[in-house]
């Protein structure tokens, strides 16, 4: 079973940027699509980014698409998410998520605990 753990959030100013990370422990990390997800207060849980198990392959939601960017290290079992020009619309709490091909679909079925991330003004 994989676990996941973020860390990097902190409160910034409106242009500033930051790095998280997700550490994996467990499974096999390779075999894993990754993904970033966010939730802001009364909001629902949105898709931000994923990247494929080689990395070759990335796609972002278009609110963070060209400011955002998503890599990985499966050496070191850990995803990251560049975070540049932050808006106050970015705050939320970012969660790490490891998926696998079931059926023909990814399904992410392991979650971090998430990281809060607050963009002032």
């Amino acid at each position: 079973q994989v676990q996941l753990v973020e860390s990097g959030g902190g409160l910034v100013q409106a242009g500033d940027s930051l790095r998280l990370s997700c550490v994996a422990s467990g499974g096999t990390f390779s075999w894993y699509r990754m993904g970033w997800f966010r939730q802001a207060p009364g909001k629902e849980r949105e898709f931000v980014a994923y990247i494929s198990w080689g990395g070759g392959t990335t796609d972002y939601a278009d609110s963070v698409k060209g400011r955002f960017t998503i890599s990985r290290d499966n050496a070191k079992k850990t995803v990251y998410l560049q975070m540049n020009s932050l808006k106050p619309e970015d705050t939320a709490v970012y969660y790490c998520a490891a998926a696998i091909l079931k059926g023909g679909a990814y399904k992410y079925d392991y979650w971090g605990q998430g990281t809060q991330v607050t963009v002032s003004s």
